[in-house]
């Protein structure tokens, strides 16, 4: 008898936890979040209350636990207190009027003031950036500090690799970081974790998800920063992982993919900056404090001296920085704005703003891929295809198989962003990204020429082309951009 009774509240029981969960939702749900992305949230719940529930509690949040969010705001105040190189910034008269509310921003939400005196090298060339990074690290004197989102020995990296064991052993300290996931996960991940335990080399997994061995947060936050300093003299940036341009994967060797990155060579004041990103990262995931070198300041002045910002961005901080700064540009462009994006797959507030500035005259240009590796991030990025057409963007598909995967733009001929972060909802929100601000008309014109090499090999995207698209196509864009914004 009391089983039939059980078995009779059942249904009860299960309409009444189907009415808390949908009213808890309402209320907890839109609290601090994007419309769009409570919306699909809310959508989620609603039609299957249960697992979505379960499936909200697991990924509904992208904020770190509040002792990896202190190790942020503690090492904030390190870097003010630290900086130099803001007496040799140069304010004459090819300093955008905007500029300087833009420059504002970055320091209060990143903490990083921009810095003068500075050189950049462009290095679009894919082996050619490997073998720069490695000709750097043999030249290593007192410490390597190596950082990126994939990190594989294989047949393309193996000479970096020999170098940094050739520092090792002459007695230079090597440092290494490199996200876990998106490293053990690949083909060669696990490999190249025994051989920097085998050489000796120190280093640590960024972000492990350990959920039963420290506090507890969303399991899909990435590391997502690709950085290399040596000595404090010279450092890397940008788009590309240390791993063979195939990404070591079958299906993309099948099918003939090559990567596409440009990474970008510094020197002067700024590399203390570029630094402060592995520091903090280190000081993330070790406890350890690296104190910042004493050396003084490499100056590079001269007429083609840059000033550049390191804009650092993530779950550890409060406010998505790099969705800031990019739409601050966007809006400050005066005459013509140049875009390059893997993945693009904008949240509300950038689509305006790009869509915007088409509408108000400036030039907008669009570089994407035509084929793309991601299923997903693909069909969702087309969804957004005819809403910029419309506006008058004009969209660029680099072809295949090559995957154009640098993340750049330029804005006016003043002012550049290089770096790691997309223009999608994942790299505002869930990645650790690091992004470079550079204002110096001869930077601009060098990445410009760069952009000039994209577009030889890439063709223009029509309106009349993508309207004429299959349905079946449409069908899968829409439903991809629906999971998009679940974030």
């Amino acid at each position: 008898m009391n089983w039939r009774h059980l078995l009779k509240a059942v249904p009860t029981v299960l309409a009444v936890i189907n009415i808390i969960i949908r009213v808890a939702a309402v209320i907890a749900i839109p609290r601090d979040r994007r419309p769009t992305s409570a919306m699909a949230w809310l959508v989620t719940v609603f039609a299957l209350p249960i697992p979505g529930a379960l499936i909200f509690l697991l990924f509904g949040s992208s904020k770190l636990p509040q002792d990896r969010r202190d190790k942020q705001s503690e090492i904030n105040s390190f870097i003010v207190d630290t900086t130099s190189g803001l007496d040799l910034v140069r304010k004459d008269e090819t300093w955008p009027k905007w500029l300087e509310s833009i420059v504002e921003l970055n320091t209060t939400l990143g903490s990083m003031p921009l810095v003068g005196g500075n050189r950049a090298e462009l290095l679009p060339d894919y082996a050619e950036s490997i073998a720069a990074m490695t000709r750097a690290v043999d030249k290593a004197e007192r410490y390597v500090h190596v950082e990126f989102y994939i990190f594989t020995r294989d047949d393309t990296t193996r000479a970096f690799f020999d170098a940094l064991k050739a520092a090792h052993d002459r007695g230079v300290i090597v440092r290494v970081l490199y996200d876990h996931w998106a490293t053990i996960l690949n083909p060669k991940g696990r490999s190249t974790r025994r051989w920097l335990t085998d050489n000796g080399i120190r280093f640590k997994e960024m972000l492990p998800f350990k959920p039963f061995r420290s506090s507890w947060r969303r399991p899909d936050l990435r590391n997502h920063r690709k950085v290399l300093v040596i000595d404090g003299t010279v450092g890397f940036m940008g788009s590309q992982n240390m791993i063979d341009p195939s990404y070591n994967k079958s299906g993309n060797i099948k099918r003939g993919l090559q990567w596409k990155d440009l990474m970008v060579r510094l020197q002067g004041p700024i590399v203390a900056g570029v630094n402060a990103i592995f520091i903090t990262d280190w000081y993330a995931e070790t406890g350890e404090l690296l104190s910042r070198e004493t050396d003084p300041i490499h100056e590079l002045a001269g007429d083609n001296s840059l000033d550049c910002q390191v804009v650092p961005s993530g779950p550890g901080f409060d406010k998505e920085n790099n969705l800031r700064l990019f739409n601050a540009l966007v809006y400050s462009a005066q005459k013509r704005l140049v875009i390059v994006s893997p993945y693009f797959v904008p949240d509300d507030s950038m689509l305006y703003a790009i869509t915007t500035a088409a509408e108000r005259g400036v030039e907008v240009q669009l570089f994407a891929c035509e084929v793309a590796d991601q299923v997903m991030v693909y069909h969702a990025q087309r969804s957004y295809y005819e809403t910029l057409l419309d506006a008058g963007v004009r969209i660029f598909l680099y072809e295949r198989p090559v995957v154009l995967h640098a993340k750049h733009f330029t804005v006016d001929d003043e002012v550049a962003v290089v770096g790691s972060s997309n223009m999608d909802m994942r790299s505002f929100s869930l990645n650790f990204e690091v992004s470079l601000m550079v204002r110096g008309r001869d930077f601009v014109d060098r990445l410009r020429a760069v952009e000039d090499d994209y577009r030889s090999h890439s063709r223009e995207l029509t309106l009349d082309e993508w309207r004429a698209r299959p349905v079946r196509s449409q069908v899968l864009d829409n439903a991809a951009r629906l999971t998009a914004t679940v974030q």
